[in-house]
């Protein structure tokens, strides 16, 4: 088992990269979902469309999610859901 090394008092801690947050609207057969995609803030892979076109990914991970069901028009709200990428029919930058 990999051991994490003990920060002493005084070192620095490690930040990781700046990230930015979009909101995005997805459609599958049944569902609208909404929410927040994080991507690099600007580079490599910092495109809403790269997010969605990386092969080796299949599920977008998404924050502050709202979730409307198409039949009935419930409404879900989520801290947290992953889309599987195969059932997103349409998808856009919301606007906010």
């Amino acid at each position: 088992m990999d051991q994490v090394p003990e920060r002493k008092a005084g070192e620095p801690v490690e930040k990781s990269p700046p990230r930015r947050v979009e909101r995005a609207t997805f459609e599958t057969d049944r569902q609208l979902v909404e929410g927040d995609l994080t991507l690099p803030p600007q580079g490599y892979q910092s495109r809403f469309s790269d997010a969605l076109n990386r092969g080796e990914i299949e599920f977008v991970p998404l924050t502050n999610a709202k979730v409307t069901h198409l039949a009935d028009g419930s409404v879900s709200e989520l801290p947290f859901l992953v889309l599987s990428k195969r059932h997103i029919r349409l998808a856009y930058p919301a606007e906010r």
